[in-house]
């Protein structure tokens, strides 16, 4: 396996994206003892598991952050004790590359042309399956950014099962955050292409198939990242961002924001026809992340990480574009939609902070939820998370924790405690890489008492690569 070495672009430049925290591991490791600092909550039982980019073999051209390979690490918790894997996402493409020993593939910022295949949709790019990973009828799904194959793995050895089709009935790719209804056992998704048509929604019902699909139309392609649901509805979103055609015919990606049209919230009835959608209008921008929607009375509440500038204005290579790009800037904000009369109502619920990656008690995904966690992301050139931020619906608090100078985390989803009653009932568990010494190591925390810092931390035997989307599988999940 060829080492990662430090890699530049066609400009000589270094990119951060490949050093540091940022750097690729090759090493799949498997560790049942581990060196624990504290005292892992007996309560505390599952597994919690965080895909990311982690380039395998040394790329093609320039590199893109969200180009490298899907890798899959996790930590088992089980009466006190943990152990912790990594594995590779084993998608067609890592084993057309494995087979070749080398890359076949250009990134986002290059020509695609001559990539060996793309997606089901047409887009000539590799799909990873690095970006999140959702539970779903005994099985974890690796997802990709950019709509993909969904790859089924083992929740605990992590094995690649492959593509899940769900009994046959998948046409079509898959969308990065599809969303489980856990009372209902639904999972509901989207795809988008560059050819009509443009958007597509569907529901795998809990027999583990897709028992429902519709096309939506748009006025032409868009890059939706994100969706919700609530109790009876799906809301989908038409977003002013889209790739810029004329780039895209000359072999090169880049994307439009248009300030002049609004956001659009596209609402319909869970399993509702194309012709019972609902638009609702309101001011330009992009999200990436919902945080959670629900009802009440006539109005669907919408919480998500709104950004209002998702391609800032750079002249310099094309290495500082990227970098520029890929700086999240977001603020928690909430819709509402009212049903009766078709208004949108809008404002910020926190102007200050820059929060992302948001988290909540998935029992509760699409009903109303009380208490949002979500990472902090640091004044940085690069994407850096250095702590975390609870959210108070009811009373509007806010409590956050600091994970220190030079030390940075990951979404860190809520783990209920064995007997859980509440959202806040629980822990929060994130991988957390300190810079200076290059280990990494899992924190956990009270989510009731968030400040006050970890109970336990867990130290790794190798160190982990800042990455994506995480998810934690309840044991009786697991059973």
């Amino acid at each position: 396996m060829a080492d990662i070495a430090v890699m530049t672009d066609e400009s000589g430049e270094s990119n951060p994206y490949l050093l540091g925290v940022y750097a690729p591991v090759q090493d799949e490791v498997t560790a049942d003892e581990l060196t624990v600092i504290g005292r892992i909550p007996t309560d505390l039982n599952g597994v919690y598991l965080r895909n990311g980019p982690n380039a395998r073999f040394p790329v093609t051209g320039r590199y893109h952050w969200f180009d490298g390979d899907g890798m899959v690490h996790a930590v088992h918790f089980e009466n006190g004790r943990a152990r912790y894997r990594n594995r590779w996402v084993r998608t067609r493409a890592f084993e057309a590359e494995s087979a070749a020993g080398r890359s076949l593939w250009t990134g986002v910022m290059e020509n695609p042309k001559g990539n060996p295949f793309g997606n089901a949709r047409g887009l000539p790019f590799k799909d990873t399956a690095n970006t999140d990973v959702i539970f779903h009828r005994g099985r974890v799904l690796a997802s990709w950014y950019l709509c993909g194959a969904p790859y089924s793995l083992d929740p605990l050895s992590l094995e690649t099962l492959g593509v899940d089709t769900f009994l046959d009935t998948l046409n079509g790719d898959f969308m990065a955050h599809p969303k489980v209804d856990e009372r209902t056992g639904e999972l509901f998704w989207f795809d988008y292409g560059p050819r009509p048509p443009y958007l597509r929604y569907g529901v795998v019902g809990p027999g583990g198939s897709v028992e429902h699909c519709v096309e939506l139309d748009l006025p032409g392609a868009r890059l939706p990242h994100d969706m919700a649901i609530t109790r009876d509805h799906a809301i989908l979103m038409d977003l002013p961002l889209y790739q810029d055609l004329d780039a895209a015919r000359q072999g090169r990606y880049k994307l439009t924001f248009d300030r002049e049209l609004p956001a659009r919230f596209g609402v319909l009835p869970r399993r509702g026809r194309a012709d019972e959608i609902r638009w609702f209008e309101a001011k330009p921008c992009y999200i990436y992340h919902v945080v959670n929607a629900w009802e009440e009375g006539d109005e669907i509440i919408l919480d998500v990480c709104r950004v209002t500038r998702p391609t800032p204005s750079t002249n310099g290579s094309p290495l500082a574009r990227m970098i520029s790009y890929l700086k999240l800037d977001a603020r928690m904000y909430r819709y509402r939609f009212d049903l009766r009369t078709g208004r949108t109502s809008e404002g910020y619920v926190d102007p200050d902070h820059n929060t992302e990656f948001p988290s909540i008690d998935t029992r509760a995904t699409g009903h109303p939820t009380r208490y949002a966690y979500n990472v902090t992301v640091a004044d940085a050139e690069t994407n850096l998370f250095d702590g975390l931020v609870r959210y108070d619906n009811v009373t509007g608090a806010k409590e956050t924790y600091s994970y220190g100078p030079g030390r940075y985390g990951s979404e860190a989803p809520f783990a209920p405690r064995d007997g859980s009653t509440g959202e806040d009932d629980g822990y929060l568990v994130s991988f957390v890489t300190d810079e200076r010494e290059g280990r990494t190591e899992v924190q956990i925390l009270h989510a009731a008492r968030l400040s006050e810092g970890p109970i336990a931390r867990v130290l790794l035997p190798q160190r982990v690569p800042l990455g994506f989307h995480a998810t934690w599988v309840r044991a009786e999940q697991l059973a």
